[in-house]
């Protein structure tokens, strides 16, 4: 692994410090960062929730989720001495002005000049509230950062509205919208496959590349989080935000610089270039599927309504068609496809290349395959390139389609920061070029606005399919009806 730097000296607070996401991502995120030595000394973290607990209960807590969400192996006891030794807590309603918020005063003095990071690991309506009791109790200083995890909002109107309320305090270079799949190494390779290789960018446009597939596949259902989901449903809980910035990074022009905005530049050119789906075109260009009681590797496993408790049309799977009217990409469709109960857990995006124009080999030879460019986002982050090759042997020239292929864990032997280590020390750093722009929102709102009201126009229900399955039927005709399909042989 590269040698890592320290970060400048901070003070992180989390809000909702005791719920899921503090316990199973921040705080194993943060543990590292402790043990790769990143962290100054004088660095505090401060939990914040309405948890009415002390400091060791705190410690306690975290210490149970670390041992939970991290090997056993790379708990190092010193190390984890050393990292509850920073850490506090403050039990607060962070949403009334009045109540405990002295406590957080008092646990933040004599900062100086650190950084200052409020992490609101809550739901969204509460950002504004959070916001607002953080200024009234004059916490913000000059090096202020205000993270805000997603959802925000559920349609671009409500998203406008806690983009105001948190704008309204604090600036937008003080705002870090996090998406965790753009902290992933190969996602951050994309670029460097882009446009540090000559091989690839010269090819990267409709000239060269027939179709794009992005998937996300869950083995999982709704699990706790039914009533949430319920309200979201896949298309505003993973295309809104994951789906459409893994889309930017494959279809941006080559940014000048990768400096502050240079590439979130480039990524809003993209978004506003997306081809609205009206309802005129809802139901060739979209699939909704919601999963019913199936098996997976063999185990039986309820259907939606069954985990949820209730009937409800709310999709837990979703396919689309995305096309992206500009001249690089004019008429190179983007597959985009999301689902809860599939076979596996695997998550890519698939640049698949035109055919060659002519074989020369004659049919005997065998299928010319056209090449695919292949990047493994979990669980097993690497990239396959699949070319042709020739079999080895005597007698007829035989061909074959073979990877070429590097995995990361093979290549870099060494453990390397997960997506929440590297984007948590980046808004430590101020650096927001991993992070949405408020621009970046609204724009993603408006495209998926216009498909959640052709779908209520229309009435498109959800599809059923079976858990285990890959998805209702409509989604491999989604393909079919282009002479395509997905991309799920080795699955």
């Amino acid at each position: 692994m590269a040698d890592v730097m320290q970060v400048n000296p901070f003070d992180y607070v989390v809000f909702g410090g005791t719920g899921d996401l503090a316990l199973r991502k921040l705080m194993p995120a943060l543990y590292y960062r402790e043990r790769d030595h990143q962290l100054t000394d004088d660095s505090r973290i401060i939990g914040v929730s309405r948890t009415d607990q002390n400091t060791d209960a705190f410690r306690a807590q975290i210490t149970k989720a670390l041992g939970q969400f991290i090997p056993a192996e790379d708990i190092d006891q010193a190390i984890l001495a050393r990292f509850l030794g920073r850490i506090t807590y403050v039990p607060l309603d962070a949403t009334k002005p009045a109540g405990n918020w002295p406590l957080l005063v008092e646990a933040l003095k004599d900062g100086g000049d650190k950084a200052r990071v409020f992490y609101l690991a809550t739901s969204p309506v509460l950002f504004g509230a959070i916001c607002r009791n953080i200024k009234e109790a004059d916490l913000i200083c000059p090096k202020t950062r205000v993270v805000l995890e997603k959802p925000i909002g559920k349609d671009q109107a409500s998203a406008n509205a806690v983009n105001n309320e948190v704008g309204a305090i604090f600036k937008e270079e003080q705002i870090f919208r996090i998406d965790h799949y753009l902290g992933k190494e190969s996602v951050q390779n994309l670029m460097v496959l882009r446009f540090g290789n000559a091989l690839f960018e010269p090819l990267w446009s409709a000239n060269y590349i027939d179709h794009v597939q992005i998937t996300v596949a869950e083995k999982v259902g709704v699990e706790g989080r039914a009533d949430y989901y319920d309200k979201a449903g896949a298309l505003r809980d993973m295309v809104q935000n994951h789906f459409l910035q893994l889309l930017c990074l494959v279809a941006m022009e080559p940014p000048s610089s990768l400096t502050e905005d240079m590439i979130r530049n480039e990524k809003i050119k993209v978004l506003r270039a997306l081809r609205p789906i009206t309802a005129q075109e809802v139901k060739a260009k979209t699939v909704r599927g919601q999963y019913r009681q199936g098996a997976i590797e063999g185990k039986s496993v309820p259907g939606y309504g069954e985990e949820l408790g209730a009937s409800s049309n709310t999709e837990t799977f979703v396919a689309i068609k995305a096309e992206v009217d500009n001249w690089r990409w004019g008429g190179v469709p983007f597959y985009l496809r999301t689902g809860k109960r599939m076979p596996t857990r695997y998550s890519e995006i698939v640049i698949q290349f035109k055919a060659t124009p002519h074989n020369v080999f004659g049919r005997g030879a065998g299928e010319l395959t056209a090449n695919r460019l292949v990047i493994r986002l979990q669980p097993d982050e690497g990239v396959n390139l699949s070319i042709m090759t020739k079999v080895p042997g005597p007698g007829g020239l035989r061909l074959r389609s073979v990877p070429l292929n590097l995995s990361y864990a093979e290549t870099f032997k060494d453990r390397y920061p997960d997506a929440y280590e590297r984007l948590l020390m980046d808004t430590v750093r101020g650096n927001p070029s991993l992070f949405m722009r408020r621009d970046e929102v609204d724009a993603a709102w408006a495209w998926i606005d216009t498909i959640q009201k052709g779908w209520k126009d229309t009435d498109q229900p959800a599809e059923p399919y079976p858990a285990g399955s890959w998805g209702p039927l409509s989604a491999a005709l989604l393909l079919a009806r282009d002479d395509r399909r997905w991309n799920d042989a080795d699955y």
